[in-house]
Protein backbone atom coordinates (compact mmCIF):
# COMPACT_ATOMS: atom_id res chain seq x y z
CA UNK A 1 0.00 0.00 0.00
CA UNK A 2 2.99 2.51 0.95
CA UNK A 3 4.92 1.18 -2.40
CA UNK A 4 2.09 2.20 -4.30
CA UNK A 5 0.96 5.88 -2.34
CA UNK A 6 4.76 6.98 -2.79
CA UNK A 7 4.97 6.01 -6.55
CA UNK A 8 2.33 8.25 -7.21
CA UNK A 9 3.58 11.08 -5.43
CA UNK A 10 7.07 10.44 -6.57
CA UNK A 11 5.98 9.72 -10.29
CA UNK A 12 4.56 12.96 -10.14
CA UNK A 13 7.53 14.62 -8.85
CA UNK A 14 9.59 12.77 -11.20
CA UNK A 15 7.12 14.50 -14.18
CA UNK A 16 7.77 17.84 -12.86
CA UNK A 17 11.28 17.51 -12.69
CA UNK A 18 11.90 16.51 -15.87
CA UNK A 19 10.33 17.63 -18.86
CA UNK A 20 10.31 14.04 -21.13
CA UNK A 21 10.64 11.03 -19.51
CA UNK A 22 10.81 8.35 -23.05
CA UNK A 23 10.86 4.59 -22.35
CA UNK A 24 11.40 2.62 -25.98
CA UNK A 25 10.31 -0.52 -26.15
CA UNK A 26 8.51 -0.72 -22.84
CA UNK A 27 6.86 -4.05 -24.38
CA UNK A 28 10.15 -5.99 -23.28
CA UNK A 29 9.15 -5.52 -19.56
CA UNK A 30 6.11 -7.81 -19.91
CA UNK A 31 7.01 -11.41 -18.92
CA UNK A 32 5.00 -14.09 -17.40
CA UNK A 33 7.45 -15.32 -14.62
CA UNK A 34 10.28 -13.90 -12.92
CA UNK A 35 12.42 -11.13 -14.08
CA UNK A 36 15.75 -9.22 -13.19
CA UNK A 37 15.94 -5.31 -14.40
CA UNK A 38 19.61 -4.71 -14.94
CA UNK A 39 20.41 -1.47 -15.58
CA UNK A 40 23.52 1.38 -15.17
CA UNK A 41 23.33 3.77 -12.39
CA UNK A 42 24.38 7.07 -13.09
CA UNK A 43 21.16 9.41 -11.21
CA UNK A 44 21.55 7.84 -7.69
CA UNK A 45 17.68 7.31 -6.08
CA UNK A 46 16.45 8.62 -9.59
CA UNK A 47 17.44 5.39 -11.28
CA UNK A 48 15.00 3.51 -9.06
CA UNK A 49 12.48 6.20 -9.47
CA UNK A 50 12.35 6.32 -13.08
CA UNK A 51 12.37 2.55 -13.63
CA UNK A 52 9.70 1.93 -11.06
CA UNK A 53 7.39 4.00 -13.15
CA UNK A 54 8.31 2.40 -16.62
CA UNK A 55 7.04 -0.89 -14.60
CA UNK A 56 3.31 -1.76 -14.33
CA UNK A 57 4.19 -3.93 -11.55
CA UNK A 58 5.54 -3.46 -8.07
CA UNK A 59 9.47 -3.93 -7.95
CA UNK A 60 11.71 -5.07 -5.65
CA UNK A 61 15.09 -2.95 -5.26
CA UNK A 62 18.29 -4.29 -4.58
CA UNK A 63 19.82 -1.67 -2.13
CA UNK A 64 23.19 -0.35 -0.42
CA UNK A 65 23.13 -1.51 3.09
CA UNK A 66 24.10 1.64 4.22
CA UNK A 67 20.05 2.91 3.90
CA UNK A 68 19.44 0.75 6.66
CA UNK A 69 21.15 1.00 9.34
CA UNK A 70 18.41 1.85 12.20
CA UNK A 71 15.46 -0.93 12.70
CA UNK A 72 13.37 2.09 11.83
CA UNK A 73 14.78 2.72 8.41
CA UNK A 74 15.17 -1.12 8.04
CA UNK A 75 11.21 -1.36 8.79
CA UNK A 76 10.12 1.10 6.55
CA UNK A 77 12.67 0.37 3.42
CA UNK A 78 11.24 -3.07 3.67
CA UNK A 79 8.06 -1.63 2.91
CA UNK A 80 8.81 -0.01 0.49
CA UNK A 81 10.34 -3.28 -1.16
CA UNK A 82 13.84 -2.63 -0.53
CA UNK A 83 16.50 -5.75 0.18
CA UNK A 84 19.43 -4.50 1.75
CA UNK A 85 22.87 -5.40 0.97
CA UNK A 86 26.57 -5.05 2.31
CA UNK A 87 28.72 -3.80 -0.45
CA UNK A 88 33.00 -4.42 -0.26
CA UNK A 89 33.33 -0.71 -0.60
CA UNK A 90 31.28 0.08 3.02
CA UNK A 91 31.58 -1.21 5.71
CA UNK A 92 29.52 -3.70 7.14
CA UNK A 93 25.86 -2.54 8.23
CA UNK A 94 24.80 -3.57 11.98
CA UNK A 95 21.19 -5.75 11.41
CA UNK A 96 22.00 -6.35 7.64
CA UNK A 97 23.07 -10.12 6.48
CA UNK A 98 24.09 -10.77 3.25
CA UNK A 99 22.63 -14.19 3.21
CA UNK A 100 19.75 -13.19 4.58
CA UNK A 101 19.55 -10.52 1.32
CA UNK A 102 20.10 -13.32 -1.08
CA UNK A 103 17.50 -15.37 0.22
CA UNK A 104 14.85 -12.44 0.03
CA UNK A 105 16.08 -12.19 -3.20
CA UNK A 106 15.73 -15.87 -4.18
CA UNK A 107 12.26 -16.06 -2.52
CA UNK A 108 11.03 -12.40 -4.60
CA UNK A 109 11.70 -13.97 -7.89
CA UNK A 110 10.42 -17.91 -7.00
CA UNK A 111 6.79 -15.51 -6.31
CA UNK A 112 7.06 -14.71 -9.66
CA UNK A 113 8.05 -10.90 -8.77
CA UNK A 114 10.57 -8.27 -10.67
CA UNK A 115 13.67 -7.27 -8.92
CA UNK A 116 16.05 -4.32 -9.97
CA UNK A 117 19.46 -5.00 -9.46
CA UNK A 118 22.82 -2.33 -10.46
CA UNK A 119 25.50 -4.86 -11.26
CA UNK A 120 27.83 -1.29 -11.01
CA UNK A 121 27.36 -1.37 -7.42
CA UNK A 122 27.59 2.49 -6.89
CA UNK A 123 26.51 5.54 -8.53
CA UNK A 124 28.33 8.17 -10.84
CA UNK A 125 26.67 11.03 -13.09
CA UNK A 126 28.76 9.66 -16.36
CA UNK A 127 28.25 8.07 -19.26
CA UNK A 128 31.08 5.35 -18.81
CA UNK A 129 29.36 1.71 -18.01
CA UNK A 130 31.71 0.76 -14.99
CA UNK A 131 32.91 -3.14 -13.84
CA UNK A 132 29.81 -4.80 -13.35
CA UNK A 133 29.58 -7.19 -10.08
CA UNK A 134 28.98 -11.03 -10.69
CA UNK A 135 26.47 -10.72 -7.84
CA UNK A 136 23.50 -10.40 -10.06
CA UNK A 137 24.80 -12.94 -12.19
CA UNK A 138 25.37 -15.16 -9.37
CA UNK A 139 21.68 -14.46 -8.04
CA UNK A 140 19.84 -15.43 -11.04
CA UNK A 141 21.87 -18.44 -11.72
CA UNK A 142 21.20 -19.86 -7.76
CA UNK A 143 17.61 -18.84 -8.06
CA UNK A 144 16.98 -20.89 -11.34
CA UNK A 145 18.98 -23.62 -9.90
CA UNK A 146 16.80 -23.69 -6.70
CA UNK A 147 13.54 -24.40 -9.12
CA UNK A 148 15.50 -27.29 -11.58
CA UNK A 149 15.53 -24.69 -14.39
CA UNK A 150 11.60 -24.37 -14.06
CA UNK A 151 11.88 -21.00 -12.72
CA UNK A 152 12.06 -18.79 -16.71
CA UNK A 153 13.63 -15.97 -14.95
CA UNK A 154 14.44 -13.19 -17.53
CA UNK A 155 16.93 -11.04 -17.42
CA UNK A 156 16.07 -7.41 -18.87
CA UNK A 157 18.88 -4.67 -19.99
CA UNK A 158 17.78 -1.56 -19.40
CA UNK A 159 19.90 1.69 -20.11
CA UNK A 160 19.14 4.81 -18.40
CA UNK A 161 20.39 8.47 -20.26
CA UNK A 162 19.86 11.88 -18.97
CA UNK A 163 20.66 14.29 -20.96
CA UNK A 164 21.57 16.76 -17.67
CA UNK A 165 20.65 15.07 -14.74
CA UNK A 166 21.09 17.33 -12.63
CA UNK A 167 18.92 20.16 -14.25
CA UNK A 168 15.16 21.02 -13.58
CA UNK A 169 13.14 20.27 -17.09
CA UNK A 170 15.79 18.37 -19.03
CA UNK A 171 15.23 14.92 -20.29
CA UNK A 172 15.20 11.20 -20.06
CA UNK A 173 15.70 8.31 -22.41
CA UNK A 174 15.06 4.69 -21.31
CA UNK A 175 15.90 1.94 -23.70
CA UNK A 176 15.08 -1.71 -22.41
CA UNK A 177 16.60 -4.36 -24.72
CA UNK A 178 14.51 -7.97 -25.10
CA UNK A 179 16.53 -9.60 -22.12
CA UNK A 180 18.08 -13.13 -22.27
CA UNK A 181 17.48 -16.06 -19.56
CA UNK A 182 19.31 -17.30 -16.57
CA UNK A 183 18.42 -21.26 -17.76
CA UNK A 184 20.62 -20.92 -20.85
CA UNK A 185 23.42 -20.57 -18.67
CA UNK A 186 22.27 -23.09 -15.69
CA UNK A 187 24.37 -26.34 -17.18
CA UNK A 188 27.43 -23.82 -16.89
CA UNK A 189 26.79 -23.09 -13.32
CA UNK A 190 26.10 -26.39 -12.11
CA UNK A 191 30.03 -27.28 -13.51
CA UNK A 192 31.30 -24.04 -12.38
CA UNK A 193 29.34 -21.38 -10.30
CA UNK A 194 32.37 -18.87 -10.52
CA UNK A 195 32.97 -19.64 -13.98
CA UNK A 196 29.48 -19.47 -15.24
CA UNK A 197 28.74 -16.06 -12.99
CA UNK A 198 32.18 -14.41 -15.00
CA UNK A 199 30.80 -15.08 -17.92
CA UNK A 200 26.56 -14.04 -17.50
CA UNK A 201 28.10 -10.81 -16.38
CA UNK A 202 30.29 -10.32 -19.29
CA UNK A 203 26.71 -11.06 -21.63
CA UNK A 204 25.77 -8.43 -19.21
CA UNK A 205 27.68 -6.18 -20.18
CA UNK A 206 27.19 -6.50 -23.95
CA UNK A 207 23.87 -6.25 -23.81
CA UNK A 208 24.22 -2.93 -21.88
CA UNK A 209 26.06 -1.14 -23.91
CA UNK A 210 23.46 -1.60 -26.48
CA UNK A 211 20.99 0.34 -24.80
CA UNK A 212 24.02 2.88 -23.62
CA UNK A 213 26.12 5.76 -25.00
CA UNK A 214 28.87 4.28 -23.14
CA UNK A 215 32.31 6.28 -23.66
CA UNK A 216 36.29 5.04 -22.45
CA UNK A 217 36.70 8.37 -20.47
CA UNK A 218 35.79 11.38 -19.21
CA UNK A 219 37.93 13.54 -21.59
CA UNK A 220 36.48 10.87 -24.60
CA UNK A 221 32.71 11.88 -22.98
CA UNK A 222 33.02 15.84 -23.02
CA UNK A 223 34.35 15.78 -26.71
CA UNK A 224 31.07 14.32 -27.99
CA UNK A 225 28.79 16.47 -25.69
CA UNK A 226 30.93 19.25 -26.79
CA UNK A 227 30.65 17.95 -30.59
CA UNK A 228 26.65 17.69 -30.08
CA UNK A 229 26.41 21.51 -28.36
CA UNK A 230 27.27 22.65 -31.54
CA UNK A 231 26.36 20.45 -34.99
CA UNK A 232 22.84 19.48 -33.27
CA UNK A 233 20.05 21.78 -34.69
CA UNK A 234 18.06 24.25 -32.30
CA UNK A 235 15.16 22.18 -33.66
CA UNK A 236 16.23 19.15 -31.83
CA UNK A 237 16.72 20.27 -28.44
CA UNK A 238 13.14 19.12 -26.88
CA UNK A 239 13.52 15.53 -28.63
CA UNK A 240 15.58 13.36 -25.92
CA UNK A 241 15.32 10.15 -28.60
CA UNK A 242 16.84 12.28 -31.90
CA UNK A 243 19.50 13.61 -29.26
CA UNK A 244 20.62 10.28 -28.00
CA UNK A 245 20.14 9.13 -31.91
CA UNK A 246 23.08 11.90 -32.64
CA UNK A 247 24.94 11.47 -29.55
CA UNK A 248 25.67 7.70 -30.88
CA UNK A 249 26.33 8.61 -33.83
CA UNK A 250 28.75 10.96 -32.83
CA UNK A 251 30.34 8.88 -30.67
CA UNK A 252 30.81 5.66 -33.65
CA UNK A 253 32.29 7.78 -36.06
CA UNK A 254 34.79 8.91 -33.51
CA UNK A 255 35.61 5.50 -32.06
CA UNK A 256 35.89 4.56 -36.24
CA UNK A 257 38.32 7.37 -36.96
CA UNK A 258 40.55 6.66 -33.73
CA UNK A 259 41.14 3.38 -35.50
CA UNK A 260 41.77 4.53 -39.16
CA UNK A 261 42.55 8.26 -38.80
CA UNK A 262 43.46 9.17 -35.40
CA UNK A 263 44.94 12.35 -36.28
CA UNK A 264 41.32 13.52 -37.07
CA UNK A 265 40.32 12.83 -33.63
CA UNK A 266 42.88 15.35 -32.84
CA UNK A 267 41.85 17.84 -35.47
CA UNK A 268 38.55 17.55 -34.21
CA UNK A 269 39.12 18.33 -31.00
CA UNK A 270 41.43 21.77 -31.74
CA UNK A 271 38.03 22.52 -33.69
CA UNK A 272 35.18 22.24 -31.21
CA UNK A 273 38.25 24.79 -29.06
CA UNK A 274 38.30 27.45 -31.30
CA UNK A 275 34.35 27.27 -32.04
CA UNK A 276 33.72 27.06 -28.24
CA UNK A 277 36.10 30.00 -27.93
CA UNK A 278 34.74 32.22 -30.80
CA UNK A 279 31.17 31.49 -29.58
CA UNK A 280 31.91 32.83 -26.16
CA UNK A 281 33.17 35.63 -27.41
CA UNK A 282 29.79 36.59 -29.73
CA UNK A 283 27.84 35.58 -26.97
CA UNK A 284 25.78 33.24 -29.12
CA UNK A 285 24.34 29.53 -28.36
CA UNK A 286 26.49 27.19 -30.48
CA UNK A 287 23.19 25.51 -31.54
CA UNK A 288 21.95 28.64 -32.80
CA UNK A 289 24.44 28.24 -36.23
CA UNK A 290 22.92 26.11 -38.16
CA UNK A 291 20.02 28.52 -38.23
CA UNK A 292 19.07 30.81 -41.50
CA UNK A 293 18.08 34.27 -41.31
CA UNK A 294 14.62 35.59 -42.65
CA UNK A 295 13.51 38.90 -42.70
CA UNK A 296 10.37 37.93 -42.24
CA UNK A 297 9.78 35.26 -39.86
CA UNK A 298 12.09 37.40 -37.92
CA UNK A 299 9.87 40.12 -38.12
CA UNK A 300 7.02 37.84 -37.52
CA UNK A 301 8.89 36.68 -34.22
CA UNK A 302 9.63 39.96 -32.97
CA UNK A 303 5.69 41.07 -33.48
CA UNK A 304 4.94 37.27 -31.43
CA UNK A 305 7.90 37.93 -28.90
CA UNK A 306 6.69 41.25 -28.10
CA UNK A 307 3.15 40.35 -27.36
CA UNK A 308 3.57 37.32 -25.42
CA UNK A 309 5.93 39.32 -23.35
CA UNK A 310 2.66 41.65 -21.94
CA UNK A 311 0.43 38.70 -22.03
CA UNK A 312 2.86 36.63 -19.75
CA UNK A 313 4.14 39.70 -17.29
CA UNK A 314 1.59 39.18 -15.15
CA UNK A 315 1.39 35.43 -15.15
CA UNK A 316 4.41 35.68 -14.22
CA UNK A 317 4.51 37.84 -11.58
CA UNK A 318 1.24 35.59 -10.12
CA UNK A 319 3.67 32.25 -10.45
CA UNK A 320 6.61 34.24 -8.98
CA UNK A 321 4.98 35.13 -5.79
CA UNK A 322 3.59 31.90 -5.38
CA UNK A 323 6.62 30.23 -5.73
CA UNK A 324 9.54 32.12 -4.82
CA UNK A 325 9.82 31.23 -0.88
CA UNK A 326 9.98 27.27 -1.69
CA UNK A 327 11.78 28.10 -4.55
CA UNK A 328 14.51 30.21 -2.59
CA UNK A 329 14.67 28.04 0.47
CA UNK A 330 14.85 24.71 -1.79
CA UNK A 331 17.92 26.97 -3.24
CA UNK A 332 19.27 27.81 0.27
CA UNK A 333 19.44 24.29 1.39
CA UNK A 334 20.57 21.78 -1.68
CA UNK A 335 24.38 22.84 -1.07
CA UNK A 336 24.35 22.28 2.10
CA UNK A 337 22.45 18.66 1.94
CA UNK A 338 23.83 17.67 -1.56
CA UNK A 339 27.55 17.24 -1.98
CA UNK A 340 27.63 14.52 -4.92
CA UNK A 341 25.84 16.05 -8.30
CA UNK A 342 23.96 12.60 -8.94
CA UNK A 343 21.83 13.30 -5.21
CA UNK A 344 20.86 16.56 -6.58
CA UNK A 345 17.49 15.99 -8.25
CA UNK A 346 16.30 13.18 -5.96
CA UNK A 347 17.20 15.37 -3.39
CA UNK A 348 15.36 18.13 -4.97
CA UNK A 349 11.92 16.40 -5.90
CA UNK A 350 12.04 15.34 -2.16
CA UNK A 351 12.05 19.16 -0.94
CA UNK A 352 9.85 20.46 -3.50
CA UNK A 353 7.13 17.81 -2.57
CA UNK A 354 7.09 19.13 0.94
CA UNK A 355 7.84 22.72 0.37
CA UNK A 356 5.80 23.84 -2.73
CA UNK A 357 2.85 22.13 -1.22
CA UNK A 358 3.38 23.46 2.10
CA UNK A 359 3.88 27.12 0.71
CA UNK A 360 0.72 26.64 -1.37
CA UNK A 361 -1.80 25.78 1.70
CA UNK A 362 -0.59 28.53 3.33
CA UNK A 363 -0.91 31.50 0.89
CA UNK A 364 -4.36 29.94 0.49
CA UNK A 365 -5.18 29.80 3.76
CA UNK A 366 -4.43 33.34 4.17
CA UNK A 367 -5.29 34.83 0.83
CA UNK A 368 -8.82 32.58 0.72
CA UNK A 369 -10.00 34.17 4.10
CA UNK A 370 -8.89 37.51 3.21
CA UNK A 371 -11.02 37.79 0.03
CA UNK A 372 -13.70 35.14 1.49
CA UNK A 373 -13.40 32.38 -1.09
CA UNK A 374 -15.80 30.00 -1.35
CA UNK A 375 -14.89 26.17 -1.73
CA UNK A 376 -15.07 26.40 -5.32
CA UNK A 377 -12.80 29.40 -5.79
CA UNK A 378 -10.12 28.16 -3.21
CA UNK A 379 -9.64 24.96 -5.33
CA UNK A 380 -9.42 26.98 -8.29
CA UNK A 381 -6.84 28.96 -6.78
CA UNK A 382 -5.25 26.15 -5.12
CA UNK A 383 -4.62 24.45 -8.71
CA UNK A 384 -3.54 27.48 -10.44
CA UNK A 385 -0.58 28.38 -7.96
CA UNK A 386 1.73 25.20 -9.29
CA UNK A 387 0.39 26.02 -12.93
CA UNK A 388 1.43 29.53 -12.86
CA UNK A 389 4.79 28.75 -11.21
CA UNK A 390 5.52 26.76 -13.92
CA UNK A 391 4.67 29.14 -16.69
CA UNK A 392 6.66 31.49 -14.33
CA UNK A 393 9.87 29.97 -15.16
CA UNK A 394 9.00 28.37 -18.89
CA UNK A 395 9.06 32.47 -19.19
CA UNK A 396 12.41 33.00 -17.32
CA UNK A 397 13.48 30.32 -19.98
CA UNK A 398 11.81 32.05 -22.73
CA UNK A 399 13.63 35.37 -21.93
CA UNK A 400 16.69 33.68 -21.54
CA UNK A 401 16.12 31.85 -25.24
CA UNK A 402 14.74 35.30 -26.81
CA UNK A 403 18.02 37.27 -26.01
CA UNK A 404 20.10 34.58 -27.13
CA UNK A 405 18.15 34.68 -30.30
CA UNK A 406 18.35 38.43 -31.11
CA UNK A 407 22.13 38.90 -29.85
CA UNK A 408 22.85 35.85 -33.01
CA UNK A 409 20.03 37.40 -35.49
CA UNK A 410 21.65 40.96 -34.51
CA UNK A 411 24.69 39.52 -35.78
CA UNK A 412 24.11 38.03 -38.84
CA UNK A 413 21.86 41.34 -39.85
CA UNK A 414 25.64 43.49 -39.19
CA UNK A 415 27.10 41.08 -41.36
CA UNK A 416 29.77 39.82 -38.25
CA UNK A 417 32.85 38.49 -40.23
CA UNK A 418 33.37 36.71 -37.11
CA UNK A 419 30.36 34.79 -37.17
CA UNK A 420 30.77 34.06 -40.69
CA UNK A 421 33.86 32.33 -39.70
CA UNK A 422 32.69 30.39 -36.64
CA UNK A 423 29.57 28.94 -39.27
CA UNK A 424 32.01 28.17 -41.39
CA UNK A 425 33.81 26.04 -38.71
CA UNK A 426 30.88 24.21 -37.81
CA UNK A 427 30.07 23.76 -41.11
CA UNK A 428 33.57 21.58 -41.44
CA UNK A 429 32.76 19.91 -37.97
CA UNK A 430 29.57 19.01 -39.18
CA UNK A 431 31.07 17.07 -42.58
CA UNK A 432 33.91 15.87 -40.71
CA UNK A 433 31.00 13.79 -38.14
CA UNK A 434 28.24 13.43 -40.55
CA UNK A 435 29.45 13.50 -43.96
Amino acid sequence: MLYAILKIIIGLGTRLFYREIKVKNKEFLEHDGPMIIIANHPNSMMDGWIIAQACRQPINFLAKGTFFNSPLKRRFLASLNMIPINRKVDLVTDGVNNEDSFEACYKVLEAGKTLVIFPEGNSILERQLRELRTGTARIALEAENRNGGNLNLKIVPLGLFYSKAEKFRSSVMVTIEQGLFARDYLEEYQQNHSLAAKKLTEKFRVHLERVLITTESSEQEKLIEDIFEIIRDVKQNKNVEENTHLLKSIKDKLEEMQLIQPYLVEEIQNLVKVIHWQSEKLEIKKEFLSKRFRSKRFLTQFVISFFLLILGLPIFIFGLIQSVIPYQLTSFLMPKLVKDVEYYAPIAILLGLVFYPLNYLLILHFVGDYFEFDSISKIAYFIAMPLAGMLAFQFVQYLKNISFKWKYVFQIINQNEALKELRKLQSELKKMIIP
